[in-house]
């Protein structure tokens, strides 16, 4: 159960209330329902705040590739699918390749519990505020990481409602960041980022610790998080988090 490589069987009402908190957290600018499926409408460079996602992992129908595709066209936009990698949707996967689309970014999503999080570092834990402070924003757009993409991050996750930031602090320079945020009864976590001469310290421990810690406090007790399946580093971290695998999804667009 707690393998990466074998994912969980979730239930139905968790996929849709995951499905739910992410556009939630990555507050795109608008989002739309159709036929079972959530439409994330957004210009930016966040993936998660511009693709559409089933709010099921059943049988898919086909057909819906067109109608997502004209929902997008109308907006302006180029159409972006999630779609996971499941069995039961391979007649969507070959749907999509029919029309030109390609899969690319492998991405996991995770499970697992605050009280779990909270027990992979001691205190002192990191510092929670809510709102990012220039200190958080300056090092999510500093030294290892794309400015242009941090700065879309920072934005879409600013606005979301009722999110925490945590920071760890070197003296008096930020080292460590991430984000939860808290919808749909589940609390999520984004932003994990470590200044790259500060990494291999458990600061990123530290930042999840007291993220789970704040999430107890709101009472969430249900976690999730999405990174990429080639992330060894990362899928370490939150493995000894006590997260596992929910499902796996990739991204699909036209070539």
């Amino acid at each position: 159960m707690n393998a990466f490589g074998s994912p969980l069987a979730v239930r139905c009402h968790d996929v849709e209330a995951i499905e739910r908190a992410t556009a939630s957290a990555v507050s795109p600018d608008a989002v739309e329902e159709l036929d079972g499926w959530l439409l994330a409408f957004d210009s930016g460079s966040v993936n998660r705040a511009k693709s559409a996602a089933p709010l099921q992992h059943a049988a898919f129908d086909g057909a819906m590739v067109g109608k997502i595709e004209a929902r997008y066209a109308a907006r302006g936009l180029t159409p972006l699918f999630r779609i996971p990698t499941l069995d039961c949707a391979e007649g969507l996967r070959c749907e999509l390749r029919l029309r030109g689309y390609s899969s690319e970014r492998s991405t996991l999503v995770l499970v697992g519990t605050a009280s779990a999080m909270r027990a992979i570092s001691a205190d002192p834990l990191a510092e929670i505020a809510t709102a990012p402070d220039a200190a958080w924003v300056a090092l999510f757009l500093g030294e290892g990481f794309h400015a242009v993409d941090g700065a879309d991050r920072v934005a879409r996750l600013s606005h979301a409602r009722y999110s925490l930031y945590a920071s760890v602090r070197d003296t008096e320079k930020t080292v460590a960041v991430g984000v939860a945020a808290f919808s749909h009864d589940w609390a999520s976590v984004h932003g994990m980022r470590t200044t790259p001469a500060f990494r291999g310290r458990g600061l990123a421990g530290k930042v999840l610790a007291g993220l789970a810690e704040a999430a107890t406090a709101r009472g969430f007790e249900q976690c999730f998080l999405q990174v990429e399946a080639g992330n060894a580093a990362a899928l370490a971290l939150y493995r000894r988090a006590g997260f596992a695998t929910a499902w796996c999804y990739e991204y699909w667009r036209r070539a």
